[in-house]
């Protein structure tokens, strides 16, 4: 039995609190965009799929659209907001606009007995939050209308047999009181997920897996001082020590000291190997006369790729390391 779920992100502002929400339930979650290969999803091995919000219209031209298999990998589903108009769309049913974009605090009426709403009875009132332009209309063969408010008639469905669900309204936010009930029915008893992982148990098993993949070898971590690649960096140092080397590139763009601060924190305190680089007349040179943002954050990316890739070469070079990288 898998304990983990996979969380497809069609764009919700929320998509990292649903994930946060898993992991509060003690089940390990990840994130992927909703294009994603339904290779990678088999390879992940998740107990359950859940497809976020997003502020598109499944009707307009552009509009995110997975791999239609998502639905037919067998896996309990749990559709949010634009997810469940994906969902009932993809499904055979029907989307159209909402009289009035809905956003704020709603009611949802539950219509008849759910797994979904675990204990609430028929005709019990959910304080719930709505955020949407669209809604179902008509509810794909197969499912049952669980729920309902005054704007929305279908605020949530399920095919029990199929074990796909839908909810229009958004569970994981605070502003849906008993969302996390929801979640949770969904998550443990639906997916049968166990409720065991836990921060410190991700932390042991990946330095358990680092040390396990790198073996004796050596190995370069390109450092930004930002949280994603500063905890990578740790984790990896706790797996194999000495034999890692940090590259932090000083790409002109930092805040005052921030270099210094960086490089004094990995050396000192956490006693880590760092090579710090000084390319700022390099970044600077590349983004001159550039003004589009997204054009910027490419020329940075790519930039920080190609002299991280130089330095590793000219360390492999010097024989820093004995064994290569």
């Amino acid at each position: 039995m898998s304990d983990r779920i996979l969380i497809l992100d069609f764009g919700s502002q929320y998509t990292q609190l649903i994930a946060r929400r898993i992991r509060e339930l003690k089940v390990y979650c990840e994130i992927e965009p909703y294009n994603v290969d339904l290779d990678r999803i088999r390879a992940f091995g998740p107990a359950g799929l859940i497809l976020s919000g997003g502020p598109a219209s499944v009707a307009e031209m552009g509009a995110p659209v997975p791999d239609r298999g998502i639905l037919d990998l067998e896996l309990p589903t749990l559709g949010i907001c634009y997810g469940m108009q994906y969902m009932a769309e993809a499904l055979g049913g029907a989307v159209g606009p909402a009289e009035g974009r809905e956003y704020g605090a709603a009611q949802v009426e539950v219509t008849e007995g759910s797994r979904l709403f675990g204990g609430l009875d028929r005709g019990e009132a959910l304080d719930v939050w709505m955020s949407h332009g669209d809604h179902v209309v008509e509810a794909p063969p197969g499912f049952s209308v669980v729920a309902k408010t005054t704007n929305a008639p279908i605020a949530a469905m399920e095919d029990r047999s199929r074990r796909l669900f839908g909810v229009q309204f958004h569970p994981e936010v605070a502003h849906t009181p008993r969302g996390m009930e929801i979640l949770e029915n969904f998550v443990l008893a639906e997916c049968g997920a166990s409720a065991t992982w836990t921060p410190s148990s991700f932390v042991r098993d990946t330095i358990a897996a680092i040390r396990d993949q790198v073996g004796q070898r050596h190995v370069v971590c390109g450092l930004s001082g930002g949280v994603d690649s500063s905890v990578a960096a740790v984790l990896i140092h706790r797996a194999i020590g000495d034999r890692l080397t940090c590259i932090f590139v000083d790409n002109g763009l930092l805040r005052r000291s921030e270099r210094d601060d960086v490089v004094h924190m990995f050396e000192e305190h956490l006693k880590m190997r760092i090579l710090a680089v000084d390319a700022r007349d390099r970044f600077l040179s590349a983004l001159a006369g550039v003004t589009d943002p997204e054009r910027k954050r490419k020329i940075i990316g790519h930039e920080f790729i190609n002299v991280f890739e130089e330095e590793a070469r000219r360390m492999a070079h010097r024989a820093i390391f004995d064994d290569g990288v």
